[in-house]
C-alpha cells in the first residue's frame, strides 16, 4: 500500500541521485604528502598528481600511488661459493627509494622484486671473486661494489639505492669448523708469543734490578771505604798533632830544667821501653849521648839557669843520682824503674822562675 501510493518517478529520482553522488565519490582522490599519484584515463597517461585532495573522472580514470619513502628490502640468505672453493651463506640488506614514479612504473613491472632478485646475482658474483678471508674481513668492500652496481643498473628504473650492508657471512659446516680450529691455533700462537715476550722483559727487568743492585752495593762499599780512608787519616792526623802539641808541651816545661831533669825524663822513658814484652833492648848509640841530644833540642841548658838572689834554690840531689851504665842494664832486666812524677818535681821548682820563664815566653 505504501509502494503504491509513491509514484515511480520519485523512486527513479532517488536513486538516481544515489547513483551520482556515489559516482562522484568514486572520483576523490586523496595524496599523501610522502606518495606521488600517477593519473591513467583510458589507457592513456595523463601526468602526475601532487599530494592532497584531488577529483578525478570516475570509472574511466586510475589514480597509481607510489611512495616516495626510503624502503628497506631484505635480500634472501643464499649460498656462495668464493673463489678458494670455500661455500658460504650470505644474506644483505638493501635501502632504495623511488625518485622517478614513471619509470618506477612504466619501465618495471615490481622494482622491489627486480631490485631483490639484482642483489643477490650481483651479490653472488662479487663473492665468487673473492677469497673466504677476503670476504669475512672486507665487508665494506662488498658493499660499495654491489650498491654501485644495483645503483646503475637501477637507475633505468627510477630508483636510487643509497645503501647496501651484508648482514651476515656464515661459512658452511666443515670450513666452519676448520676456521674455528685455525682461529684457536692463531689465538694459542699469540698467547705463547705473549708469555715469551712476557718472560723475556721479566728476564730484563730482574737482570736490571740486579745490575742496579750490584752497583748500588759497590758504589756503597766504595764511599764507605772513602768514609773510612777518610776516618783513618783524620785520626792519624789528630794523632799527630796530639803528639807535637805533647812535645811542644814537654818542650817549653822542659826549658828552665837542667841537666838532671832531663836525666829524669830519660830514666821515665827508659821504664816505658821496659814495660813492653820485649827481653832485650838495644840502643845503637851510647844512651848519654841520646839523652844530651834530646835534651839540646828541647832547649834544656847543660848548665843551671842562674837563679836570682834571694830565691830559695832547691837542693841538688831533689833529682836523684843519675844512674850509671850498669846500674840501667840492671834496671832494664829487672824492669822496675821507679816512678818519678814529673808533674811535681816540676812543681817544686822556684815560684819566681816559672814567672820569669812565662815572662820569657811572653815576649
Amino acid at each position: 500500500m505504501l509502494l503504491g501510493s509513491i509514484p515511480w518517478t520519485g523512486l527513479i529520482t532517488v536513486f538516481l541521485i544515489i547513483v551520482i553522488v556515489v559516482i562522484f565519490a568514486s572520483g576523490v582522490v586523496i595524496v599523501q604528502p610522502y606518495e606521488q599519484g600517477l593519473q591513467i584515463r583510458l589507457g592513456q597517461y595523463i601526468g602526475r598528481m601532487n599530494p592532497g585532495f584531488r577529483w578525478v573522472i570516475p570509472l574511466i580514470t586510475r589514480v597509481v600511488k607510489l611512495d616516495l619513502r626510503t624502503e628497506v628490502m631484505d635480500v634472501p640468505r643464499q649460498e656462495v661459493i668464493t673463489k678458494d672453493n670455500s661455500p658460504t651463506n650470505v644474506d644483505a640488506i638493501v635501502y632504495v627509494r623511488v625518485i622517478d614514479p614513471e619509470k618506477a612504473y612504466f619501465e618495471v613491472m615490481n622494482y622491489r622484486s627486480a631490485t631483490v632478485a639484482l642483489a643477490q646475482t650481483s651479490l653472488r658474483g662479487i663473492i665468487g671473486d673473492m677469497e673466504l678471508d677476503e670476504v669475512l674481513y672486507n665487508r665494506d668492500i662488498i658493499n660499495a661494489r654491489l650498491r654501485d652496481i644495483l645503483d646503475r643498473e637501477t637507475d633505468a628504473w627510477g630508483v636510487k639505492v643509497e645503501r647496501v650492508e651484508i648482514k651476515e657471512v656464515d661459512p658452511v659446516g666443515p670450513v666452519k669448523q676448520a676456521m674455528t680450529e685455525q682461529t684457536a691455533a692463531e689465538r694459542e700462537r699469540r698467547a705463547a708469543i705473549l708469555r715469551a715476550d712476557g718472560e723475556k722483559r721479566s728476564a730484563i727487568l730482574r737482570a736490571e734490578g740486579s745490575r742496579q743492585s750490584i752497583i748500588l752495593e759497590a758504589e756503597g762499599e766504595r764511599q764507605s771505604k772513602i768514609l773510612r780512608a777518610e776516618g783513618d787519616r783524620t785520626s792519624r792526623i789528630l794523632q799527630a798533632q796530639g803528639e807535637a802539641q805533647g812535645l811542644r808541651i814537654i818542650s817549653v816545661g822542659s826549658r828552665p830544667l837542667d841537666r838532671r831533669a832531663i836525666t829524669v825524663l830519660s830514666l821515665n822513658a827508659l821504664k816505658q821501653m821496659a814495660d813492653g814484652q820485649a827481653t832485650k833492648i838495644i840502643f845503637p848509640f851510647e844512651l848519654s849521648t841520646i839523652v844530651k841530644q834530646a835534651a839540646e833540642y828541647l832547649g834544656a841548658t847543660v848548665e843551671a839557669p842562674e837563679v836570682p838572689e834571694g830565691t830559695e834554690v832547691p837542693p841538688e840531689d831533689i833529682l836523684g843520682e843519675i844512674p850509671s851504665r850498669e846500674e840501667l842494664r840492671a834496671t832494664e832486666e829487672a824492669a822496675k824503674v821507679p816512678d818519678i812524677d814529673i808533674e811535681k818535681e816540676m812543681q817544686k821548682k822556684p815560684k819566681n822562675l816559672v814567672e820569669e820563664e812565662e815572662e820569657k815566653e811572653g815576649l
